[in-house]
């Protein structure tokens, strides 16, 4: 198993910004967040992927919006009043990019033990195993840590 990023770890526990999307609950490493926004107006891009369909104006920055539902299978849902746009700084061939991603709620900024981590079972899921970093427990809860380069390629 890969080693998740060092920036968020500190004695053994990584810190982890979760957050839900659909029904599950992710966890995403808090060194990658760069803020949590309400939804602001975006803006469709012909012909881009349906993952990444649109762009939004942060800060004075063309930022492209992800809503990472399509890559695991669940349905498209519109905005409520816990939706958020949480802006992620993403490593790409060296190059950081900036993010925004569609998340349902934001829970909280909590730290999960790294000895709780487990790669995601060969059977019993429909979602792509490259997508997935790992699997962490939080509380009595397992929770996704996903594999944001992979799943935004």
């Amino acid at each position: 198993m890969t080693d998740i990023v060092e920036a968020g770890r500190t004695h053994g526990t990584l810190q982890v910004v979760m957050l839900g999307i659909g029904t599950e609950t992710f966890a995403l490493d808090a060194g990658m967040v760069r803020e949590i926004i309400d939804p602001i107006p975006t803006t469709r891009v012909a012909g881009a992927r349906p993952h990444l369909a649109h762009i939004v104006n942060v800060r004075g920055n063309v930022v492209p919006l992800a809503d990472i539902r399509q890559r695991f299978g669940m349905p498209a849902t519109a905005a409520t009043a816990d939706t958020r746009f949480v802006v992620i700084e993403v490593d790409f061939d060296g190059d950081a990019i900036l993010v925004a991603l569609v998340a349902d709620r934001v829970f909280e900024v909590t730290s999960v033990a790294l000895d709780t981590r487990q790669q995601m079972p060969a059977i019993g899921t429909a979602w792509r195993p490259e997508y997935i970093h790992s699997i962490v427990k939080s509380g009595d809860d397992f929770v996704i840590i996903p594999d944001m380069q992979q799943i935004l390629n």
